[in-house]
């Protein structure tokens, strides 16, 4: 049997270049023309691009997202008659960068002694160690897990919180969500790299952020819905130690007359900690169509009733 794919992507050129190279066994990749969104039977896809086109798919078996976050295919009435795989394992190393490029720098003080280099002072400071911090990871899942890997190394404790509160390994601790309160008031640092699911949503409320030490460090990786975005600006108001980097959002862009611009403690970045890299992308691909051509479980699939 011949396989049609169809490429529904920004930059459907590169992922056809790299995916020609691979040379696959009984795969034809379709054109761009509105005839091939009922013709192929698998689609190499953005979320975002395929969820209103879905309809249209007569023939579509299996869809392969290119990044990791779904929630665009998740909506009550979208069909789920086909087998949904997303990109996970690339993105722990990624948004280990993130954190701990923005952590350390912060807990170094770079942009105070940057301010006293400008002005030609030398006036050593104190500074903390991230030794005996505790990092509290509000999702364990592979990319959470590196991370907790990564803070292992710097001498920190990490307490994760998922959906069932089961053990993870690499963590000290891991709990369940329904008890996310107790561990708030603890936590030196917070990350949240949920998933976009009902369960999840607003979770970081007003009543949740009240619980943070004054000069918490919080971080927003996952996805926006997690987040109260206008309770954490007027909390950054009132604490003025507190700090946020905040890389996602509920809406993006984010608009440009929210007041979470001009909050000095945070630091908002444009949906760019963890970024899906092509050819990484079609790796994952490439490993799933093996399993696919030899009627094999796929990886990575994604169960339509969790979300993730």
């Amino acid at each position: 049997m011949v396989n049609k794919l169809l490429l529904l992507t920004r930059e459907n050129e590169v992922y056809r270049d790299l995916l020609i190279k691979r040379n696959l066994a009984d795969l034809v990749i379709l054109g761009d023309s509105p005839s091939s969104i009922t013709e192929a039977n698998i689609w190499f896809a953005e979320p975002a691009l395929a969820a209103p086109l879905l309809n249209h798919a007569r023939h579509l078996r299996w869809l392969q997202s290119t990044f990791a976050g779904v929630d665009k295919l998740m909506a009550p009435r979208q069909r789920q008659d086909y087998q949904l795989t997303n990109v996970r394992g690339i993105f722990g190393p990624l948004m280990s960068e993130y954190l701990f490029g923005y952590l350390l720098a912060h807990n170094r003080q770079h942009q105070h002694y940057q301010q006293l280099q400008q002005q030609k002072l030398w006036q050593p400071g104190n500074y903390q160690t991230l030794q005996g911090q505790q990092l509290l990871l509000l999702g364990t899942g592979s990319i959470a897990v590196h991370i907790a890997t990564t803070a292992k190394h710097f001498g920190m404790k990490v307490i994760g919180i998922n959906r069932k509160g089961q053990a993870i390994t690499g963590f000290d601790l891991v709990d369940k969500i329904d008890n996310l309160s107790q561990y708030l008031p603890e936590a030196d640092v917070i990350a949240s790299v949920l998933p976009n699911t009902p369960a999840t949503q607003n979770i970081l409320n007003r009543q949740s952020l009240a619980l943070l030490k004054s000069d918490a460090v919080l971080f927003n990786l996952g996805r926006g819905n997690v987040l109260d975005l206008d309770a954490l600006a007027a909390q950054l108001a009132l604490k003025p130690h507190q700090q946020a980097i905040l890389d996602v959002f509920n809406q993006e862009p984010l608009p440009s007359d929210h007041p979470i611009w001009l909050s000095t403690n945070a630091i908002i970045t444009p949906h760019v900690a963890a970024p899906s890299f092509p050819m990484q992308t079609v790796d994952v691909f490439c490993n799933n169509y093996a399993l696919w051509l030899n009627e094999q479980p796929l990886n990575f699939r994604v169960d339509f009733e969790n979300g993730y």
